[in-house]
């Protein structure tokens, strides 16, 4: 093993430590990868950032754009729309047609996505049918990895992939090469949830089951018992000061979260803002329980919380759950450091910080992937929360949910453009990037989407991993690295046959899948899978298809995947539920990959 090979190995270790532990962020890794392989004097600084010009980096993007095009127009949710009417009361075709809607719609969009518009939407649907929200939620999420072996847009992996193939100047995937395995996989799964539920009941209405009342969202998060209301006295020093100087308690900055006013035998209630100016009679809901000798200071009225207090306010003042996303900006930083306010124009009331209520002040607390906040705010800022910031994901939806989709009337125009890019990839008129470009200038042009929105659709960690992942497979290949570790499968399971091979590379793509995103996964796997059948003599497709299937069969744990992640908080799932249903799934992959890889492309 030379030198160059070990530092390689040390470099991609040191990688997926830091993918495994989630420190730092998997876009900062990239890029420190970007860093120092040049230093390593293996690879030159254009073959290291060459992964800025490759086109399926720009298509991958594009993708984006058009998925964001989707749920602007309110395609999505118009489909949660049929789904809840066509289901009706039957669990069984509910679990159905939730997993062909999600698996389809996953097609053609990024699944993470299409499993973070469906969320609210299960949700919503478990509330009205009384199913339990762990029966939908895990369907939900294994529907949406599938979608992965539908189509050769379906997924990043499938991409790379494909990539790969033609870089070593062979013919690529199709854009339906990949699908009888997905049908197939997924008319299994479908089946095998049906089954599986019953390992998934609970109660009905649990926690974060449905769109809730006021009442039980602010009982749940404990806002009860931190939140308090003071009426402004005459002679009061906080008569004319802005809520930015506000202390209410020496020393402390205190939140308040509504100011209550009355005029003219009118009661309104004002959202906060820093320039909001305190007047007399205003009515503070605050979370701070001052003393009787504070409260003389400053000549408040401690006023008592009636029950059901915010449900009468519920036209004016918003109050919705919403979701840390994966690799949001969120992760790491404490409650207090959020800027909700200044940046969203809402305030959090509580916290749920991994699955458990925190009790008291969580101004600190350092928030985690799935984790939960309770926000309050005007329910147009709340909308653009769940709408427009990739940070957040908003699982209690208000009542108004046309506003979701400020582009609903586009929605026929957002299908075409769709269309148009499906039919163009097919026939191979143009290149599959410039097929995705032309779909995103037709959604801007039938303005289903905005220069904004497009960008913001755009998820740039998942751009910058790739990149900075794609000279990895250069550098192990320079180095023998490539060699080594097919020279170790072939040892091992070459005697066998290529069909176990086969198996192989499946399995060792799911297990290093366990570890690092399937992107990262495909990155590694796919060069490696090329040379085994390049040493075998044999036609690269068979395995470099194993890769891709193995990629999104992530069913076993709820990191394997950010689509997994999303769903554990909403779902109260534990680690052992993925493990106890996603492994007989992923089992059901590999037969069916096994049987059916070398049967459609033979080796």
């Amino acid at each position: 093993m030379s030198l160059d090979l070990v530092i390689v190995l040390v470099l991609l270790v040191a990688a997926v430590a830091m993918f495994a532990v989630g420190r730092p962020r998997m876009d900062v890794v990239a890029i420190l990868m970007l860093v120092a392989l040049p230093l390593t004097g293996i690879l030159t600084v254009p073959e290291t950032l060459a992964g800025f010009a490759d086109p399926n980096v720009v298509l991958i993007a594009a993708l984006f754009v058009v998925g964001e095009g989707l749920a602007r127009t309110g395609v999505t949710y118009r489909l949660g729309d049929w789904l809840a009417r066509t289901a009706g009361a039957s669990t069984a075709r509910l679990i159905v047609l939730l997993m062909l809607s999600v698996a389809m719609l996953g097609a053609v969009m990024s699944s993470t996505g299409v499993v973070a518009i469906f969320i609210p939407v299960a949700l919503s649907i478990a509330a009205r049918t009384g199913v339990p929200a762990r029966m939908l939620l895990m369907p939900l999420s294994f529907a949406g990895l599938i979608s992965g072996m539908l189509t050769l847009i379906a997924t990043t992996p499938n991409l790379v992939i494909d990539a790969e193939l033609r870089r070593a100047g062979l013919d690529g995937f199709g854009f339906f090469t990949i699908t009888p395995f997905g049908l197939s996989v997924l008319a299994l799964g479908v089946g095998y949830m049906l089954f599986a539920r019953r390992f998934l009941g609970g109660d009905a209405a649990g926690p974060a089951a449905a769109r809730r009342t006021f009442g039980s969202l602010i009982a749940d998060y404990g806002v009860d018992a931190r939140t308090h209301r003071y009426r402004v006295g005459a002679g009061s020093p906080l008569i004319g000061m802005p809520l930015a100087e506000l202390e209410l308690r020496r020393g402390h900055r205190t939140t308040v979260l509504m100011i209550q006013r009355s005029r003219l035998f009118r009661r309104t209630v004002h959202l906060t803002a820093d320039d909001v100016v305190i007047a007399r009679d205003d009515v503070l809901f605050a979370d701070v329980d001052l003393s009787t000798d504070d409260c003389r200071r400053l000549r408040l009225e401690h006023l008592r919380m009636t029950e059901g207090f915010f449900d009468e306010y519920s036209r004016q003042v918003g109050l919705a759950e919403v979701l840390v996303a994966p690799d949001s900006a969120a992760i790491g930083r404490s409650v207090k450091l959020l800027r909700l306010s200044t940046e969203h124009g809402v305030e959090a009331l509580g916290v749920r910080h991994r699955a458990r209520t925190v009790d008291g002040d969580f101004a600190d607390v350092r928030l985690a992937a799935g984790d939960t906040l309770l926000v309050t705010g005007s329910w147009q800022a709340i909308q653009g929360l769940g709408g427009t910031a990739r940070d957040y994901i908003l699982l209690d939806l208000p009542a108004e949910s046309a506003e979701a989709a400020p582009a609903a009337n586009q929605a026929v125009f957002a299908i075409g453009s769709v269309l148009v890019m499906v039919v163009l990839m097919v026939t191979g008129v143009v290149p599959n990037v410039i097929a995705a470009l032309i779909a995103c200038l037709l959604m801007g042009v039938f303005r289903c989407i905005d220069m904004g929105s497009a960008y913001r659709a755009i998820h740039w960690p998942t751009l910058l991993l790739i990149v900075g992942m794609l000279p990895f497979a250069l550098a192990l290949e320079r180095t023998g690295g490539v060699d080594l570790v097919v020279d170790g499968l072939l040892a091992l399971l070459g005697g066998a046959g290529p069909t176990v091979l086969l198996g192989g590379i499946f399995v060792l793509t799911a297990v290093i899948g366990l570890f690092v995103s399937n992107t990262a996964t495909a990155v590694l796997m796919a060069p490696i899978a090329i040379s085994t059948a390049a040493h075998l003599g044999v036609s690269p497709l068979p395995f470099a298809m194993m890769v891709a299937l193995a990629a999104s069969s992530a069913f076993m744990t709820p990191v394997s995947s950010p689509v997994n992640t999303l769903v554990v908080e909403p779902g109260r799932y534990r680690f052992v539920d993925f493990v106890k249903v996603g492994t007989p799934l992923t089992l059901i992959a590999l037969v069916v990959s096994v049987l059916l890889v070398p049967l459609l492309l033979p080796l």
